[in-house]
């Protein structure tokens, strides 16, 4: 495969122009050009979603772009045509060119999230920054709090978080096995000025939205949530709410066919689906919260207020994880991106699924073993998504790990590294 890295002076004058000459180099993106492949699907015998009836796979059209800062990168498209997101876990320019730094796993102490915008059309000449950190304790007994969920509308940020349990540092199998659970989602902290000062939500860790305890292995359903992305403003959501869609797991199937890692941060068995109209008074309370049900003898969507009787909306049992979904206009269909990981060390595999529903019926679009070969956090804001919506620029972050003999994780595809990855790919249709 040719790859072809493109110079610096060449970047700047044909892809920047002078606009942006200003910026520090930590601001201007770092370009990747390699061959265009298709991702050869390997979709697992046991896999219960049948075949996409329009989509085949995916392209990577041979454009990266990307900045090697901190992971946990989920952008929302706001009114003033700008993404913000939530980030961590490393370091990350400012526009004054200091550097901010979050940790959400070194000490309880020092803990922080941080916060950041992207700027730009086109993820070639992005420029993307941090504008601060929140410092908010994981509190005993968990030891680390993380984003996820993260949404702009009419103005306002909400921005979720949520724990890791104490590390299980145990024998399982016969085999010495260190892996932080799922801790609880915690709720919404919120900003009125784009991120610059924040209302930290009422709730506390020992004492999170909706209740889950995740302490030692407990299975959670709503542990890390994340918005669906509706495109700016959430100017396609189907009925005005705003929804998030988890990975987890119940006891049903952990004591059926367990894992040790069954219910971690990348790990889980199914995905949930929950549904609230995004307001101030009513992101942080859980009453206003409605749970996908099932379905009922018509196949229409069941809502529930009572959490106790919330359904998966998907199950895979020990292949699920960390899910995305966002709403792809041109084609009028749902794209949700799943990564089921492992522990540390652990190559992992992502898929993509499709539905014209955002209830379903899911169907896969493609299963790429041993995507990054460690890619995780994978979206396609919808900022990038064609018109015809057949090409989009997928993000992630890869690799922030050795491999289990010690040495770098294989970059697959070109480009894969810690930080922000923009990979320009193109649906492929039948």
């Amino acid at each position: 495969m040719k790859i072809v890295i493109v110079s610096f002076a060449v970047i700047t004058s044909i892809l920047f122009g002078s606009p942006l000459f200003s910026q520090t180099p930590e601001l201007r993106p770092e370009i990747l050009r390699f061959e265009p492949f298709v991702w050869p699907s390997e979709v697992p015998a046991d896999c219960p979603f049948k075949p996409s009836e329009t989509l085949t796979g995916i392209k990577f059209l041979g454009y990266k772009s990307g900045f090697h800062y901190g992971d946990t990168w989920y952008p929302t498209w706001a009114s003033n045509d700008t993404l913000y997101s939530p980030w961590t876990d490393g370091k990350t320019k400012r526009l004054d060119g200091y550097t901010d730094w979050s940790q959400s796993w070194v000490d309880k102490v020092h803990i922080t999230t941080g916060q950041g915008v992207i700027v730009g059309n086109d993820p070639l000449t992005l420029k993307a920054y941090s504008i601060g950190l929140d410092k908010s304790s994981p509190a005993a007994p968990y030891d680390g709090r993380y984003p996820c969920g993260s949404l702009v509308y009419n103005g306002v940020w909400y921005y979720g978080t949520y724990c890791l349990s104490p590390y299980g540092d145990t024998s399982y199998g016969g085999v010495s096995v260190n892996w932080p659970w799922l801790g609880p989602f915690v709720g919404f902290r919120y900003s009125t000025n784009y991120g610059h000062s924040w209302t930290s939500p009422p709730q506390t860790p020992d004492k999170p939205l909706f209740g889950e305890n995740g302490t030692y292995g407990n299975p959670l359903k709503i542990g890390a949530p994340k918005f669906v992305d509706f495109g700016k403003n959430m100017e396609h959501s189907p009925d005005g709410k705003a929804y998030l869609v988890a990975h987890g797991a119940d006891m049903a199937t952990t004591t059926k066919n367990w894992r040790f890692w069954n219910n971690s941060w990348i790990t889980g068995d199914q995905i949930y689906l929950i549904r609230v109209t995004p307001r101030i008074e009513t992101i942080n309370d859980a009453s206003k919260y409605e749970f996908y049900g099932g379905k009922d003898k018509n196949g229409n969507p069941i809502w529930t207020n009572n959490f106790e009787a919330i359904k998966p909306l998907l199950e895979w049992d020990n292949n699920m994880g960390c899910v995305t979904m966002t709403y792809n206009p041109g084609l009028k269909k749902y794209i949700m991106c799943v990564t089921d990981g492992g522990t540390t060390k652990s190559r992992m595999n992502t898929y993509l699924l499709e539905s014209d529903r955002i209830d379903g019926d899911w169907k896969i679009i493609t299963y790429m073993k041993e995507f990054g070969t460690q890619a995780y956090f994978v979206n396609f804001p919808s900022k990038f998504i064609s018109a015809d919506g057949e090409t989009m620029w997928m993000l992630y972050t890869a690799n922030f790990s050795l491999d289990e003999n010690g040495k770098p994780h294989k970059v697959n595809p070109p480009g894969s590294h810690y930080g922000i990855v923009f990979q320009k790919i193109q649906l492929l249709k039948k």
